[in-house]
């Protein structure tokens, strides 16, 4: 059984959404990185890349399979996880510790779309 951690927000493409302020912390849940297997690469945007809640903004890529991974809110890219470049692995570690990057959001109304920890349980089945 996965993890799901209280106290964030999930969007049905299972990325987690951890608020401090203005900026989203964005990372993938406990559910997908063990759906995905070991993953061996993640693509992310650059600094000061403009997001779109909806639209792709990078990709996971594992032994089984590629997922893209889907901006759960709109906003700036002002900070990404370059640890990730090296140690990938560090997903499938702690799901919830690699984040992957931090958006400074442009409508925070678009955490309302969100799932909370009980509904997101409910699409991680």
């Amino acid at each position: 059984m996965s993890k799901i951690a209280e106290g964030l927000l999930y969007s049905e493409s299972h990325e987690w959404v951890k608020v401090d302020g203005n900026v989203a912390i964005v990372g993938v849940s406990d559910f997908a990185q063990a759906e995905m297997g070991d993953i061996t690469y993640v693509d992310m945007p650059d600094l000061d890349d403009e997001l779109s809640a909806g639209d792709d903004f990078g990709a996971l890529e594992s032994v089984k399979t590629s997922s893209e991974l889907i901006a759960p809110v709109s906003g700036k890219v002002i900070a990404r996880n370059d640890e990730l470049e090296d140690k990938p692995e560090l997903i499938n570690e702690d799901a919830y510790a690699a984040w992957i990057i931090k958006v400074e959001m442009s409508d925070t109304s678009e955490l309302d779309t969100l799932l909370n920890a009980a509904a997101y349980a409910e699409v991680a089945k």
